[in-house]
């Protein structure tokens, strides 16, 4: 079983990482109906073990305290209006650092890019973030490349999504390397994602 860390923080962009949630938890439903081994252990970390208010208003509490926490499989840092802030904040940065130097994976949805590229492990690599942002994290010159008008990027054990619904590509993707494309595509049929915007 794998351990995935998913980093929370104030003003963080709800979908940023409910969509990764939501992938990651419900290929643990897949695998139980197919009386298979879970693969994921799935839990919100944080600063504090207080509430924390998100972009949209939604308040969601942590599982884990970062002190907490000593290995993740996988790191999943989100986006959002937040990260503006806590790209200077050493407690979270360290975190980051720490963590993902021992990480299998690590991930960002939409502005965490600017937390991954701050702290290190996206430094010097090909990046994406959201559309309105590609120009932000470029003028920063801590990542190799920011790359525009893809879905998800992956360099080396990095891989960064774009924007906010981007974020449920990149997990499932991630849960194809780890589970397999076929699981992949019953987790992907299990939550009907199959987008088709009426605009």
């Amino acid at each position: 079983m794998r351990s995935i860390g998913i980093l929370i923080f104030d003003d963080v962009e709800e979908l940023d990482f409910v969509g990764p949630w939501e992938v990651f938890t419900m290929a643990n439903e897949v695998a139980q109906l197919q009386s298979l081994e879970l693969p994921f252990e799935v839990r919100l970390i944080a600063e504090k073990d207080t509430p924390v208010r998100c972009a949209k208003g939604m308040r969601v509490l942590p599982d884990k305290i970062l002190a907490g926490v000593e290995h993740l499989d996988v790191l999943l840092v989100p986006g959002g209006q937040g990260t503006r802030r806590e790209v200077d904040n050493p407690a979270l940065t360290a975190f980051i650092t720490r963590i993902s130097s021992r990480a299998e994976w690590v991930t960002s949805v939409c502005t965490g890019a600017l937390l991954l590229t701050a702290a290190g492990p996206a430094q010097g690599k090909r990046v994406t973030t959201h559309w309105a942002f590609v120009e932000q994290l470029s003028a920063r010159g801590e990542a190799r490349e920011v790359v525009s008008g893809e879905r998800y990027v992956r360099d080396g054990n990095l891989v960064t999504a774009a924007g906010v619904s981007a974020g449920i590509d990149m997990a499932l993707w991630l849960v194809a390397e780890i589970c397999g494309v076929d699981f992949a595509r019953i987790v992907k049929k299990a939550m009907q994602y199959d987008p088709a915007p009426p605009v």
